[in-house]
């Protein structure tokens, strides 16, 4: 266990910052709780930290040790809404990196347009839970090697990025698939496991890009909630991503949140 005395509070007394877990700290203010920070590495390397504070004071002095005993470089996430913890993690140094939006995706195919959408010739969808794992994950294999190759992993949320010893699909049974003869093209992956479905990603190799393969995907997916009697995703897609951006605002996707990745 780790305590640092820090300057007096916000009425005089003096704050305690104690380091009380590897990834966790507290502060506390007159002897009461005042807030907790926590730090966590998430599957492609990347330190993020993180800070439940009482009261600016208490933010202030948990960011100060935080920062003083983790190695740099570091990150955190904040809705872009929240414009004080904002603030608080400029003013600790941290800059903006990326912006990423929320959506609420309807899944009506009235609303979405994708009703009489089929896949290009040549290419079937294959329903989540059907796919021959030994293609999906040469695909998923494929599909990383292209981004890394491209825009990098720093753009992708933390779920699809690499894991440890080469894992990087969890569960196969998530992912709908857009299928050739002889190997996949595409994948959808879609979390059910809350309450409104969440599709966590859409990716297609990129010499199958412009036929029309993601939007058969979502055609399929959002279809099939529809008749399921769900009436909404939701989805997130990163503000650089022109395509992802139009493809999901030209289905009726609207942008109800953003979330702030800031970097030290």
């Amino acid at each position: 266990m780790n305590t640092k005395p820090s300057a007096p509070g916000p009425r005089g007394q003096a704050m305690t910052v104690t380091r009380v877990a590897d990834a966790q700290w507290q502060v506390l203010d007159n002897d009461l709780l005042a807030g907790r920070g926590y730090a966590m590495r998430r599957p492609d390397g990347r330190l993020f930290v993180s800070i439940d504070a009482w009261h600016s004071s208490a933010f202030d002095k948990l960011a100060e040790v935080m920062l003083a005993d983790l190695p740099a470089p570091l990150h955190t996430v904040v809705d872009e809404a929240d414009l004080e913890l904002t603030s608080g993690w400029q003013q600790a140094g941290f800059t903006i990196r990326r912006r990423e939006w929320q959506y609420v995706v309807p899944t009506d195919p009235r609303v979405t347009g994708l009703g009489a959408v089929l896949p290009p010739p040549g290419v079937r969808i294959v329903p989540a839970g059907e796919a021959y794992e030994v293609l999906l994950r040469a695909l998923d294999r494929a599909i990383r090697e292209e981004v890394e190759a491209g825009a990098g992993w720093h753009s992708m949320p933390a779920e699809v990025c690499p894991r440890p010893e080469g894992v990087t699909m969890v569960d196969a049974s998530r992912y709908a698939v857009a299928a050739a003869a002889d190997r996949y093209l595409g994948l959808l992956r879609l979390v059910t496991a809350t309450r409104q479905p969440r599709i966590g990603l859409v990716a297609v190799r990129a010499s199958e890009h412009r036929r029309g393969i993601a939007r058969a995907l979502l055609s399929h997916v959002l279809g099939t909630l529809h008749r399921s009697g769900i009436t909404a995703a939701s989805a997130e897609v990163d503000e650089s991503n022109q395509a992802a951006l139009a493809l999901f605002d030209g289905i009726g996707g609207q942008r109800m949140s953003s979330n702030l990745e800031l970097a030290r």
